[in-house]
């Protein structure tokens, strides 16, 4: 029996999706290297029909943040393990419509190239598709990275990458200091070891939106497979690798973050910091060094290693992954620990507070907190009013704390929500950046406009966007790039952390009293994961059924308002229209609200539950908190019953 027989005896089975099986075909008859055909070949020999079904199903989506998929099987077919790197690489990455390897990076770069070309075209610009690629620590990372570069050069663009890995923001910044068309991250950024990403960036230094995303999307679903085996061997010969001057020039803008300096002579803060063996070390500990922080950092953390093997996950919002910096933290006294993730475009921290103890803080309260002490500050260096203005703004998710919103209104500055995703927030930017130019008139250079005038101009003629921010600890001081900044975000934290222990305070304290002044805010998150071609049947089920049949009450309490973001219209504090997405808000009768979506880059369904309740004063705020946590807790657990309910239809 040839493969060929064997796939289509068991699709006839039922044991291979007719996708899977058409997808299958589809890749042999693009004259596959041996071992990719031999991989697949293996696994209909052993019956992998789940494994086969959730590598082939489909092809990888853009999503909020780009592509991401696993590069390494579930089952590993022997022929694509091959030979491991010294760093527990396999020899290939997994064969798979589904997942991320040599076939769909090629299709997505080729994709992306077709659209770039066209788009300079339709501008009538005389130049060869730039673009600049970065990669984090991850297997086959990279061998991506390369393999994108010698692409880009054979389809006839100019490529650019680094001599080793790079962070996210760095990227982000490059595309803009290259006045280059397009930008590619590989990373997955907090992903497990096993997954992979390809991130697509376009000419203004942010991740790709409409009409740019599904332009794109459309190019690459229009490749053929059999074009791709010509570029599946690296050729780097005209590729430029960049130097030290790439490093110091994105140094030079993320130092920037600091509104401050001063308060760092003022106070001697002890930071402990991980980079949770990726990209954050690179530039992390150099701002905070230079800032005067007196910085350790875990030694057990620091050597890059794709395989993350002191945490479970690399991810600096879990607590498991800060364990090692806290311990430390607590053996030296230190006043905070600071923690990025691989691509170091998120930061986690926990800080000491009144009792000595070390408390994580959650994406939420960290936002919250950088949002009001910026916007005091710049109000104290007199970059905004004192009485606020309408042309100064905070650009956050509608997913993200509503305490920022209470904070904006408080200091009297605008207040712009988004759909989940940093490149919304930066899609803010670039009309705010696109509206001073066009008041300035022919000739005016944006980036070359010093920073303090031109936040003046900006709130003269535009909007001078202070601070974003996103509940999965994003962060983004200014608008030098466009993407959330975990180096930045490093400095930002520590400014304000040395700032406040300069009061004698903790930062707990300084949190409690933004509660007073505004209201306790808490927030909740629920993560259903569901896995493979069953699990996505199941998350498409919960958002199909939020549609059609809304829920009318958890427990007693009832819904007051369900807010479909896929079918109303809904705009910003802009007028402007928000993009039609299968986002979901529901208002309760207790004020409480949740907001329900399906996550972008990984596969898993996503709630997101808000509460708040004035304070009447400090000693009311414990009780409050217990109260609101103990509400909030019941609620999540009736939503997450909800949930799973309808995912099993």
């Amino acid at each position: 029996m040839t493969i060929h027989d064997r796939i289509s005896a068991a699709a006839k089975a039922g044991q291979l999706l007719p996708a899977t099986a058409e997808n299958i075909a589809s890749f042999l008859a693009a004259r596959l290297p041996a071992w990719a055909e031999q991989s697949i070949d293996e696994l209909l020999m052993k019956g992998a029909w789940g494994e086969l079904n959730d590598r082939f199903y489909r092809f990888l989506e853009f999503g909020t943040g780009g592509m991401r998929g696993r590069t390494i099987g579930v089952v590993p077919a022997t022929a694509e393990t091959g030979v491991l790197s010294a760093s527990g690489s396999p020899e290939h990455a997994a064969i798979g419509a589904n997942m991320l390897n040599d076939f769909t990076l090629i299709r997505a770069v080729v994709g992306l190239h077709r659209y770039t070309a066209k788009y300079l075209a339709q501008k009538s610009v005389a130049a060869k598709p730039r673009l600049v690629i970065a990669h984090d620590v991850r297997h086959f990372s990279r061998h991506f990275s390369d393999l994108a570069a010698s692409t880009w050069t054979q389809l006839g663009g100019e490529a650019f990458i680094f001599n080793g890995p790079r962070p996210t923001p760095q990227l982000s910044y490059s595309v803009r200091w290259l006045n280059a068309h397009a930008g590619v991250v590989i990373t997955a950024s907090h992903n497990p070891p096993h997954d992979n990403g390809f991130k697509a960036y376009f000419d203004d230094g942010a991740q790709v939106v409409p009409p740019h995303d599904k332009g794109i999307v459309t190019e690459v679903n229009a490749v053929p497979l059999g074009e791709l085996v010509k570029f599946l061997t690296p050729n780097l010969a005209g590729v430029t690798t960049l130097g030290r001057d790439a490093d110091d020039a994105y140094l030079a803008v993320a130092s920037k973050a600091a509104l401050d300096p001063s308060v760092f002579r003022r106070t001697k803060l002890k930071v402990v910091y991980t980079n949770i063996h990726a990209t954050g070390a690179i530039h992390s500990l150099p701002l905070l060094i230079h800032a005067g922080c007196d910085v350790t950092p875990v030694p057990e953390q620091l050597d890059l290693d794709a395989r993350f093997p002191t945490v479970k996950s690399p991810n600096p919002e879990n607590a498991e992954a800060l364990s090692m910096a806290v311990a430390l933290a607590d053996k030296l006294g230190s006043d905070v620990v600071l923690a990025t993730d691989p691509d170091a475009d998120r930061m986690g921290c926990a800080v000491r507070n009144r009792s000595g103890k070390m408390e994580l803080l959650t994406g939420n309260q960290i936002g919250a907190l950088l949002a009001e002490y910026r916007l005091t500050k710049y109000k104290e260096l007199g970059w905004i009013p004192a009485a606020g203005s309408a042309s100064a703004a905070i650009v956050k998710t509608f997913v993200t704390t509503q305490l920022q919103d209470a904070i904006g209104r408080g200091h009297g500055v605008k207040v712009i929500n988004t759909l989940t995703g940093f490149k919304w927030i930066a899609a803010k930017m670039r009309g705010y950046e696109n509206q001073l130019c066009a008041a300035m008139g022919p000739g005016f250079d944006y980036e070359a406009t010093p920073f303090e005038e031109r936040a003046r101009l900006l709130l003269k003629h535009s909007t001078f966007y202070v601070f974003g921010t996103e509940e999965s600890y994003g962060y983004l001081p200014n608008d030098y790039l466009r993407d959330k900044d975990g180096n930045s975000a490093c400095l930002m934290f520590a400014e304000l952390c040395a700032w406040v222990k300069g009061r004698g305070l903790t930062v707990p304290e300084y949190l409690d009293e933004i509660f007073l002044r505004y209201g306790f805010y808490l927030e909740g998150v629920i993560n259903i994961y569901y896995e493979g071609a069953s699990g996505n049947a199941k998350i498409k089920r919960i958002l199909e059924t939020y549609r059609s049949n809304p829920p009318k009450a958890f427990g007693d309490v009832t819904v007051a308002r369900f807010q479909d973001f896929g079918r109303e219209k809904v705009v910003d504090a802009d007028g402007e229209l928000i993009p039609s997405q299968d986002l979901y808000v529901v208002t309760l009768s207790n004020g409480y609200s949740f907001a329900a979506r399906g996550s972008g880059t990984e596969p898993k369904m996503k709630f997101y539950l808000f509460a708040n309740e004035k304070v009447a004063g400090a000693a009311d705020l414990p009780a409050v908190k217990a109260r609101v946590r103990a509400s909030l807790d019941s609620l999540s657990k009736l939503i997450e019953a909800d949930a799973k309910a309808r995912a099993e239809g």
